[in-house]
């Protein structure tokens, strides 16, 4: 079983940064692709950025040259840096990771851009 625990969100003025972090629980975490998604309100959820173990980066065009998702296999943690923010970034944020017993989500942090 895997859990992952998301945190860092907060109200933030746009342009302004913040760094999410998503701690995972079980074993093998470095093998598994690890990704940050995000839902606004009356929206649908989307993929903002996903990393693979071997560390390649895929990124939302909406996110691009603004966000940065990295990992750190020692502490089995995730980590989405988030610049220039606008507030079309507000959303709650979940933590995801894939492996062959299925999809698992954490529980999501509000991100709130104000402008």
């Amino acid at each position: 079983q895997v859990q992952l625990v998301e945190s860092g969100g907060a109200l933030v003025q746009a342009g302004e940064s913040l760094r999410l972090s998503c701690a995972a629980s079980g074993s093998m975490f470095s093998r598994y692709l690890m990704g940050w998604y995000r839902q606004a309100p009356g929206k649908q959820r989307e993929l903002v950025a996903s990393i693979t173990s071997g560390g390649s980066e895929n990124y939302a065009d909406s996110v691009k040259g603004r966000f940065t998702i990295s990992r750190d296999n020692a502490k089995s943690t995730v980590y989405l840096q988030m610049n220039s923010l606008k507030p079309e970034d507000t959303g709650v944020y979940y933590c995801n990771t894939r492996r062959p017993s299925g999809d698992y989500w954490g529980k999501g942090t509000l991100v709130t851009v104000s402008s």
